[in-house]
């Protein structure tokens, strides 16, 4: 995760200054369901391919592949199998979001969910600030129990199953909302001043969070501001899509998205289009070292 973070800040550099090329998804629509791609990367750093999973009845999260292209010489560098190389990359995304957005004494986090794609945020927050305490709440009693022991585990940081998302939240540094709820699960009265908020389900009719969130932040951002524009079925803060900042920007110019400690920041993970071909470049070059 470390590694990950580090190569997808140099690709959100490359992006501020027009290098790293991320267009939207793109999704090949048939009447049973559709092929998604999300195509990127940077010819100038030597790195193009694209993902491709499938949205179809029966289709399984991990059937996925990542293709990567050496940009100089054209050949193939290589295939990604799995669902593994996007949950890292969105939570290296969230770790990035974290370390501009967040305060820079944060040691307390609120994880709400219990998922693959809470996990790998978790991770990557434990990499940009010294956490000391976690709350997760998902609705499942045994889902927050396991996240509570194996995160214990892999980050050495104490992890604590709750069993309300008021309990989770009250008193936290960083709110991680990560679930598969298609309904805000929490009230934007549970956000409190100088709170980092991170969300990942933004589409109409299929959000997880408050829109009134929105409405008490200082400072909301995006790592994709392309896909928020053509979001499938609609973005639910399209009203306010020309306020939202882009972190290509504050990772290019090394500004902070937090101008107060009392500010609440709100970071918007559209998936940023390329960043798993980062990942994937990253793996297969691991690979040829072994």
């Amino acid at each position: 995760m470390r590694d990950a973070i580090e190569a997808i800040e140099n690709a959100l550099t490359r992006k501020a200054a027009g290098g790293f090329l991320t267009p939207p998804r793109h999704y090949f629509a048939t009447p049973r369901g559709a092929l998604t791609f999300t195509i990127g990367g940077d010819a100038d750093e030597g790195v193009l391919g694209f993902r491709v999973y499938a949205m179809l009845p029966g289709a399984r999260e991990d059937e996925q592949l990542v293709v990567v292209y050496d940009a100089a010489t054209g050949s193939l560098r290589g295939i990604v199998h799995g669902a593994r190389a996007g949950a890292i990359r969105t939570g290296a995304l969230g770790g990035i979001a974290v370390k501009y957005g967040a305060c820079t004494d944060a040691t307390s986090v609120a994880v709400i969910g219990s998922g693959r794609q809470a996990r790998t945020q978790l991770e990557a927050v434990a990499v940009v600030r010294g956490l000391s305490d976690v709350r997760v709440y998902s609705r499942s009693t045994e889902k927050r129990e396991a996240f509570a022991s194996e995160m214990t585990a892999t980050l050495g940081v104490p992890v604590r199953p709750v069993d309300k998302p008021k309990t989770a939240i009250a008193g936290a540094d960083i709110v991680i909302v990560a679930t598969s709820s298609k309904a805000p699960v929490f009230p934007a009265t549970l956000i409190e001043p100088g709170m980092h908020v991170t969300t990942i389900r933004l589409g109409i009719g299929q959000h997880e969070l408050d829109p009134a969130v929105a409405e008490r932040a200082g400072a909301v951002f995006t790592d994709s501001l392309e896909q928020l524009r053509d979001y499938p079925g609609g973005f639910f803060l399209r009203d306010r899509l020309d306020s939202i900042a882009a972190l290509s920007d504050h990772v290019a110019s090394g500004l902070p998205v937090r101008t107060s400690t009392g500010l609440i920041t709100l970071y918007l993970s559209a998936g940023l289009s390329g960043t798993e071909v980062v990942v994937a470049d990253l793996a297969l070059r691991r690979a040829t070292i072994t």
